[in-house]
């Protein structure tokens, strides 16, 4: 029985390797179905999912109102492309501007389409609002950053597995630190610069959060020198941080929001670019669009899994739990010396693995959690992404932190 058990991962597995790019590499567990904050791979085991899609799932894996939502809008009407009205969009736009506190929204398909538009946008502002020479537009990015992986997008990156071998790259980006004002400052302060393109804490990068006031001080430069804040909240939004968006921790609106992921509830691709009439509309048509972006099922995906965040309370249970499972973890780090560091925010944590004596690092920490019954992944060798779904409740996160606990003290 267990080799036929066995096979059936191996088979999955195989399958990929040899008909599928090899641009990732997966924890080697076949998963088949999900609940809420449950997996099961083909085996039947179980697990916790403590990933949640890099924050894509954060209402639950298959959650019935978002599914419901889905199977009924597919039964009706999917897609007309952007060649004719639909009945869904407009109600879809004004939901998310009311929602968020802006004048329009442009609906695309993934986070990085979601930010290939923001691009666009600012630059086209530049040139049309600000008065930028053309052509000579600059967008500030910061080190460490991770929007998406376009070769427009990684013309502004400072990861080297996402650059090498894949130039020539855009210019009018100009890099400069996180978190860091008097660089920002001096930045900014070039009459050329267009958008200050950065997420409230860099969760890709490994959950790096920012000292205290550097959004709200970005903010005020910005306005200072007439640039627009792009501010990429595709992992950190819809609630995942303890507020409906990281940057609302600082009070801060940034003149661009970039959202994705959890805004379908991980049923379907949708992000968006949300902004001011001055922004948006400098793009007129023709200049910019997608066939799939603001179909009617992304619509009714999209309208459904923002209320669910708000009807089941999520925000403030990512923001009690976060609390939760942080004091845990500190608990634990002062029992093992495998744990150097501790930090996020709401319901998107990290720890830091210092490697063992005998050469054990996060990667092997994540699989024995694998085995455990907890899916977690590293993430820049010795960094542990610890993200579940905002569902959790407070007896299975004290179960999966005394998992991880069981785990790293076995090291």
């Amino acid at each position: 029985m267990s080799t036929s058990i066995s096979s059936l991962s191996h088979q999955a597995m195989a399958l990929e390797d040899q008909y599928g790019a090899h641009n990732y590499h997966p924890l080697p567990v076949v998963l088949a179905k999900g609940e809420g904050v449950h997996l099961w791979d083909v085996e039947g085991k179980h697990y916790y999912d403590f990933l949640s899609a890099y924050s894509a799932v954060n209402q639950g894996h298959c959650h019935p109102r978002i599914i419901q939502a889905l199977t009924e809008q597919a039964k009706t009407l999917t897609l007309t492309s952007r060649a004719f009205y639909n009945n869904r969009l407009g109600e879809a736009e004004r939901y998310l501007c009311e929602l968020f506190g802006y004048d329009k929204a442009l609906l695309m398909n993934s986070g990085a389409e979601a930010n290939e538009t923001a691009i666009k946008l600012v630059r086209k502002w530049g040139y049309q609002v600000k008065g930028i020479p053309n052509n000579e537009a600059i967008i500030v990015a910061v080190e460490r950053n991770f929007h998406g992986r376009t070769t427009g997008i990684i013309s502004a990156s400072t990861d080297p597995d996402s650059r090498n071998n894949f130039g020539p790259f855009m210019p009018g980006y100009q890099i400069i630190p996180y978190n860091d004002i008097p660089a920002l400052e001096k930045a900014l302060s070039h009459p050329n610069v267009c958008g200050f393109w950065v997420e409230p804490i860099q969760g890709e990068a490994g959950v790096y959060v920012p000292d205290d006031g550097y959004l709200k001080a970005a903010q005020e430069l910005c306005t200072t020198y007439n640039v627009i804040l792009m501010m990429d909240e595709i992992q950190t939004g819809v609630g995942r941080t303890g507020k409906l968006l990281a940057s609302q921790h600082e009070g801060v609106h940034p003149d661009l929001l970039i959202l994705g992921k959890a805004l379908s509830g991980g049923t379907y691709p949708v992000s968006c670019v949300l902004t001011s009439d001055e922004v948006m509309l400098t793009i007129q048509p023709g200049e910019h669009g997608s066939t799939f972006g603001g179909n009617p099922l992304a619509c009714a995906v999209l309208m459904e899994s923002l209320q669910v965040i708000l009807d089941e309370d999520l925000i403030q249970n990512a923001n009690q739990m976060g609390e939760l499972f942080r004091e845990r973890m500190r608990a634990l780090q002062s029992k093992t010396p495998l744990i150097t560091t501790v930090r996020g925010k709401g319901l998107l944590n990290a720890i830091i693995i210092q490697p063992t004596a005998d050469g054990k690092t996060a990667w092997d920490v994540c699989m024995q959690l694998m085995e455990n019954g907890l899916l977690a992944k590293p993430t820049h060798g010795d960094i542990i992404r610890f993200a579940p779904p905002l569902i959790i409740t407070e007896e299975q996160m004290n179960e999966c932190c005394s998992i991880i606990e069981k785990t790293i003290l076995a090291f």
